[in-house]
């Protein structure tokens, strides 16, 4: 189960795929290479490896594999301008999960420069299904056919995009980790009225005021659809990288998970 894996020969190949014209993205492709050398030097547990998506750009995924037998997998989909191991939120559920046999495949979203204006990731959400169904594609010829979105913060407004594009997404239920309003065009009270599959809605009390202060309104659009669960947990003091409370970050994801066994 080891396709495309990372070596000092793929980190050439690394240096050559970022550097070839005619990839159709708005992404830094400048910055998801800096970020993905960081990533591969630093990687203690997991391994890299590649992903495509439809338009024949690579990007950087980590699986980090638990129980290949259970069928189920979790996708996980990091904040605004970082990458797939980030320490805040993800790399405390890569460990954590795979402490709970559950294997992941964290993956880096298209991202812009660090002094972009959130806004500007508009132009990126187009890109944004293609590396979703990579990802999926991936864990499912590999044995994964049950797949969950774990997301946080801007990751959280791609995976609900991904999530309302039409049928066919293959993914079983979603968590969302610091959900604000969103960016794009349709934001996220609209999207969330759209998702066709049970949502766990997780926040800190200490999280960002419009994630906070629209709490409430998130729960009303997703309580909206019929026949699907919706469950909103906020976590006393945590802000919105959990900080100091990976632990309740980590143990809400897992009962989540396991409650969808059931």
């Amino acid at each position: 189960m080891r396709q495309k894996i990372l070596s000092g020969f793929f980190l050439v190949l690394l240096t050559i795929a970022f550097a070839t014209p005619g990839y159709a993205t708005n992404s830094d492709v400048a910055k998801e290479k800096r970020w993905a050398e960081q990533v591969i030097d630093g990687l203690l547990d997991g391994e890299a490896l590649w992903l495509t998506d439809q338009s024949g750009h690579e990007f950087l995924g980590v699986l980090t594999e638990g129980d290949t037998d259970s069928g189920r997998a979790v996708i996980l989909v990091h904040g605004i301008g970082v990458h797939p191991n980030w320490p805040d939120v993800i790399y405390p559920l890569r460990e954590g999960l795979l402490e709970h046999g559950t294997t992941t495949l964290s993956m880096q979203m298209p991202i812009l420069a660090n002094d972009a204006d959130p806004g500007d990731y508009r132009q990126l959400f187009e890109e944004v299904p293609g590396r979703f169904t990579a990802a999926r594609q991936y864990l499912n010829e590999n044995g994964y056919k049950t797949v969950t979105i774990v997301a946080h913060s801007m990751g959280t407004s791609m995976s609900a995009y991904y999530l309302t594009r039409g049928k066919g997404h293959g993914i079983e239920s979603f968590v969302s980790i610091g959900m604000g309003l969103g960016v794009h065009t349709s934001n996220n009270l609209e999207l969330l009225k759209k998702i066709d599959v049970d949502i766990l809605d997780l926040y800190g009390s200490q999280d960002l005021e419009p994630v906070v202060a629209n709490a409430n309104r998130r729960a009303t659009a997703a309580n909206n659809r019929t026949g699907k669960k919706f469950l909103q947990i906020k976590v006393d003091g945590a802000s919105h990288f959990f900080q100091g409370h990976e632990d309740a970050l980590k143990q809400n994801v897992i009962e989540w998970l396991d409650s969808r066994r059931n």
